[in-house]
């Protein structure tokens, strides 16, 4: 929930020097007249949060870690709005003009930031200090609503400041509510992050000007409505025309993150996907990325999917369950095993499954799993499935083919409460194979991982696969800037086998179907290395207590 009482509550007092005492001339009775004030009050203050939210999402969404995003967001905004407020002492001798302006430009800003903030990362590959920098400045205007909207409110018809106050901050607090509803349910979905933003951004310039310029209109001398009508449809028409350059400015700057080869970029309810390649190429030039970071390289995933998933199979392996890979890549690879008799795949995002067995590269690099009728999918939170429809389901083996444990909202899918529901869901013997991390460049991770297995009471054998990917740094998921598609570096997937009954033998059958990177030698070779990195004596993952940075 985030507080907005504390820099808000900075006010004026009841009338400082060089304001009239004589109330406002106003085209209206004050009764109406202070019913326009509150409404004005609530929709900017919807408006407000709106530029909060737009913040905590691109940031998250940009830079990753959306638990440090969203801290770094909200105490810089925080600690602005109580400087804004203080700031707008110098505004209070001319309320009106004062609010409109601070209007203008918080409509300017807040409706702009999201494409800033993305072209910044786009062309500079960096977006951190223009988030630092927009949470700032917005939350300096935000913070000067309140104080001048009491001088004016006060204008209207003199009354006690604690009614007063009351007054502002109910209509204050609903406004944010409407605001924070309305983000994810109305102006994500149908309106997108950029032009969600500049819709707001109109909607507050709208209603800030438009109560100065006509209720207050008497306050103001004939130069200053002049120039408060020129801002405001200065700020409309930057508004609009960034609106109708929208569309054009996604595509340059997704060319500038993504090189030249953008064959689609859909945006879920969950997340971006966004697919490259030459339309008519092979499946190997395909590159899958999901919210900015790559996730599938056709170059040499099969490096991955071979690791994570040949290891857990030697043994019985009648019916498995796939937690993520909603791309059909590591179903792939178990469906060429002709005992498997059914594979559940569960996948948060419909979308991944969609692309799957509709894009051609993509489905012709899963071969086409989705069309297997031993293949089932069920879009749903792997955590929430496991305790609730798969609560009785009972796997031979459990492959975990889920995003970085880094990223913030995947660590409860690698806590010690969801491996203790995969443990519950495996058959006597069964095996659990679990994407963990690099060990190579982040071995407290990889570790943390394997403490945390071992914790829900798993025996565990740790191992690693070598690789590249393009477009990788060393970090979690992380996109290189523009031109990346061109940088190679070198990336180890790393991977925890484990079971219930004993550390599990690493190892592939003799009749594993033909690998192309995978041997036993290999994989008593990439644990050998993968021990070296150890790091002992880490605390397991918890959901109260997560340990993954």
């Amino acid at each position: 929930m985030i507080d907005r009482s504390a820099p808000r509550g900075v006010l004026p007092a009841p009338e400082p020097r060089g304001v009239a005492r004589a109330p406002a001339a106003l085209p209206v009775r004050p009764r109406t007249g202070r019913l326009l004030v509150l409404a004005t009050v609530f929709v900017c203050a919807a408006c407000g949060l709106v530029y909060e939210l737009e913040l905590l999402a691109l940031g998250s969404y940009l830079i990753g870690d959306s638990v440090t995003q969203a801290s770094v967001v909200l105490s810089v905004m925080v600690f602005a709005m109580g400087v804004g407020s203080l700031l707008a002492k110098a505004l209070r001798t001319r309320p009106a003009f004062g609010f409109a302006l601070v209007e203008a430009a918080l409509a300017l800003l807040g409706g702009l930031s999201a494409m800033a903030l993305y072209a910044s990362f786009a062309w500079l590959g960096e977006s951190r200090p223009a988030l630092v920098a927009f949470s700032f400045t917005i939350g300096v205007l935000i913070g000067a609503e309140i104080p001048l909207l009491m001088v004016l409110i006060q204008r209207i018809r003199r009354q006690d400041a604690g009614g007063a106050v009351a007054d502002l901050f109910a209509a204050d607090y609903v406004g944010a509510l409407v605001g924070g509803l309305a983000f994810p349910f109305l102006l994500l979905p149908v309106l997108g992050q950029l032009t969600g933003a500049m819709f707001t951004g109109a909607v507050n310039v709208t209603a800030g000007g438009g109560l100065v310029l006509w209720l207050f209109r008497r306050d103001l001398s004939h130069r200053a409505r002049w120039l408060l009508i020129a801002v405001n449809v200065a700020v409309l028409a930057v508004l609009a025309g960034a609106t109708v350059l929208a569309d054009d400015f996604e595509r340059v700057a997704r060319r500038a993150v993504y090189g030249g080869e953008v064959r689609v970029a859909v945006q879920t309810g969950v997340q971006e996907l966004v697919l490259t390649g030459p339309p008519n190429g092979s499946p190997r030039s395909l590159d899958l990325f999901l919210d900015g970071r790559l996730r599938v390289s056709g170059y040499d995933e099969y490096r991955y999917h071979e690791a994570l998933v040949h290891p857990a199979m030697t043994g019985p392996h009648t019916r498995v369950l796939v937690l993520g890979g909603g791309d059909g890549l590591a179903a792939r690879e178990v469906l060429r095993y002709r005992d498997v008799a059914s594979v559940t795949v569960v996948e948060l995002d419909p979308g991944v499954v969609r692309l799957a067995r509709t894009d051609p590269m993509l489905s012709a690099l899963n071969e086409r799993a989705y069309e297997d009728p031993r293949l089932g999918a069920v879009t749903e939170d792997a955590f929430r499935w496991l305790r609730g429809p798969g609560a009785r389901a009972r796997f031979d083996v459990i492959v975990s083919d889920l995003p970085d444990p880094g990223i913030t909202p995947s660590t409860k899918l690698y806590s010690q409460e969801f491996y203790g529901l995969a443990a519950r869901a495996l058959r006597p013997g069964g095996r659990l194979a679990v994407h963990a991390g690099p060990p190579g460049t982040r071995p407290r991770t990889y570790w943390t991982v394997e403490a945390t297995l071992r914790a829900a009471g798993l025996r565990t054998t740790p191992y690693s696969a070598g690789g590249r990917l393009s477009g990788f740094t060393a970090g979690p998921d992380r996109v290189l800037g523009a031109g990346s598609a061109a940088a190679t570096l070198p990336q180890d997937w790393g991977f925890v086998l484990a079971a219930r009954e004993g550390a599990p033998r690493l190892r592939v059958d003799r009749d594993t179907p033909v690998l192309r990177s995978l041997s036993t030698q290999s994989l008593a070779d990439a644990a050998r290395d993968t021990e070296r990195t150890r790091v002992s004596g880490l605390p397991p993952s918890t959901l109260p207590h997560p340990r993954y940075s």
